[in-house]
């Protein structure tokens, strides 16, 4: 389940990046699944040594499509209200980046035939939407794994990724809120930029 879960996620930054010119939810899904894919065509053992390149390549294609400030905002949930603006600002940043190389690995194993993005079925004059997808896993099944957009002025953006059912926001609120009551949201920010390799400043 855990090696599913890392796939998908790695899906979820696959897809998160890359504007489409039909910038509808699913042409930005569809088309990013292609972007990402010749980024990485026959170039994965070397990324593979190479990190800093890696999450250069994934950071180019997923920070200009995906809303690092919605997500890490519904993922603090009441906590970001306590936040200070430089703790917000931290908080993004740091839980962006070790998103980021936390599932790198599943992004160079990923293989892009694998995933199925379904019809349409939205109401793209909404703010928000979802685009449905499929992705067959390693012991032939199928992971449901839905995205979920917000319009901005920019276009489609994604925030959100369900997997079968579960969404990673919500898991990441639960993990988040428990470990702030035991510690504190600074503590939480301080080791998310060491994951990340952030330096603190001086």
């Amino acid at each position: 389940m855990i090696r599913s879960v890392q796939l998908a996620i790695a899906a979820f930054l696959l897809i998160a990046g890359g504007a489409a010119a039909d910038d509808s939810p699913n042409a930005v899904v569809q088309d990013a699944v292609t972007l990402l894919a010749e980024q990485l065509d026959g170039r994965k053992e070397e990324l593979a040594e190479n990190r800093d390149q890696l999450y250069e390549i994934i950071d180019g294609i997923l920070l200009p499509r995906f809303d690092r400030r919605f997500a890490a905002q519904l993922v603090l949930a009441r906590h970001w209200r306590t936040a200070s603006p430089e703790q917000q600002q931290r908080f993004i940043e740091a839980f962006y980046q070790a998103l980021l190389r936390k599932y790198s690995d599943g992004i160079l194993e990923f293989d892009p035939d694998k995933i199925t993005v379904l019809p349409f079925r939205g109401d793209t004059t909404k703010k928000r939407s979802k685009v449905r997808s499929t992705v067959d896993l390693d012991d032939g099944s199928k992971a449901a794994v839905d995205y979920e957009l917000v319009k901005r002025k920019a276009g489609w953006l994604v925030f959100n990724v369900v997997i079968e059912g579960v969404s990673y926001v919500r898991n990441f609120r639960s993990e988040f809120d428990s470990e702030i009551k035991s510690t504190s949201l600074e503590a939480v920010i301080a080791r998310l930029e060491g994951e990340a390799g952030i330096a603190a400043d001086e």
